[in-house]
């Protein structure tokens, strides 16, 4: 029996198993190699961590957008029954243009007054502000609409669509509100209102001159703590809650269309400001008004002609806060431009 004997190569490994030599040269291509591929795997990283951060800019800007479409407001908490204990009716109509249903509550004219309810010509449409409703206790409208109901005037008071809860619709900067209190001062006609008095708060008041652009059935208007809605005084209140960098304001108004399909760059803030009204105006704003400042009420003022047109600017008086501030002064001031307005139009018919 024969056995065979392994002798092993040199170096102790056999032949096949001997390491591949590696030069320098390859060595320094394998180490490129790896840095190449690290250095695409960070390029990738940074783009993908840029693209995250600018998908978060947008959301945040999109969360923006709409919560300025569509801001809180509280529920309704009374009405002028429980209120003020006067009848009022509810009421629903269409805006002007349509796009929107506007619902409210009609308060007929005294009927204890020297003329019947029934006969009274003369209504006040409230427009209130943004992220309020149609109470907005701290104006407050329960208050001035028991006035008004004394004076005989039948009062029209309604939520935009951006505080309406059952026909809820955004907030356009007062596009589409001013179709919709055109539709409301065509309601007023049609329950047989021959004198249309406006009386508007803050982005309400300037909704108001928005829609004076577009008709003459308004005869009057008194505008309190006027806001124009522009681009850049949307900005500023928004700074208020949260500091924005300018770059924030192109970006807002580029995604506010993906909510209300109108741009805030469509609003005539230019023309409201501008606009010679022929018709009586009474400005009342305040020095201490962050949000709305009285140098843009005093312009618009200021421009107007018609012989009972006039200002009051409060000293230390805040935005909406002028009927707190001061009650008496301010009925007596309201009531004394309303009788006025009435004269002048009775005048005008006979």
């Amino acid at each position: 029996m024969s056995s065979t004997t392994m002798t092993p190569m040199e170096g102790g490994f056999p032949q096949s198993l001997q390491p591949f030599p590696i030069s320098g040269s390859d060595n320094r291509f394998a180490l490129r190699k790896t840095r190449s591929r690290g250095k695409h795997l960070l390029v990738a990283s940074v783009a993908s961590l840029t693209a995250m951060c600018l998908l978060a800019v947008v959301i945040f800007h999109g969360y923006v957008a709409w919560m300025l479409a569509y801001p809180f407001v509280a529920p309704l908490a009374s009405n002028p029954k429980a209120a003020i204990g006067v009848d009022y009716e509810d009421v629903i109509f269409p805006s002007k243009s349509g796009d929107t249903t506007v619902s409210g509550w009609f308060i007929p004219a005294d009927a204890g007054t020297s003329q019947p309810a029934a006969g009274s010509a003369r209504t006040v449409v409230f427009s209130h502000g943004y992220g309020a409703n149609r109470e907005e206790a701290w104006v407050p409208m329960y208050e001035l609409s028991k006035m008004l109901h004394g004076l005989n005037y039948n009062i029209l008071l309604f939520d935009y669509g951006y505080a309406s809860k059952q026909y809820k619709a955004p907030a356009t900067g007062g596009l589409e509100e001013a179709q919709q209190l055109l539709a409301a001062v065509d309601y007023a006609k049609s329950r047989g209102a021959e004198d249309i008095v406006v009386w508007g708060f803050s982005m309400g008041a300037g909704t108001a001159l928005q829609a004076a652009l577009q008709t003459d059935e308004i005869d009057a208007m008194i505008l309190d703590s006027l806001f124009i809605p522009s681009p850049e005084a949307l900005f500023d209140n928004l700074n208020q809650f949260i500091q924005l960098p300018r770059f924030s304001l192109p970006l807002i108004q580029s995604l506010i269309p993906l909510w209300t399909g109108k741009g805030f760059g469509s609003i005539p803030a230019d023309e409201v400001i501008s606009n010679v009204y022929d018709i009586p105006m009474f400005v009342m704003h305040g020095t201490k008004d962050v949000k709305a400042p009285y140098q843009t009420a005093e312009a618009v003022a200021d421009g107007q002609g018609n012989i009972l047109s006039r200002m009051w600017i409060v000293e230390e008086g805040e935005h909406e806060m002028l009927f707190r501030a001061h009650p008496g002064e301010y009925i007596q001031r309201a009531a004394v431009f309303l009788s006025q307005v009435d004269q002048q139009l009775q005048a005008e018919k006979a």
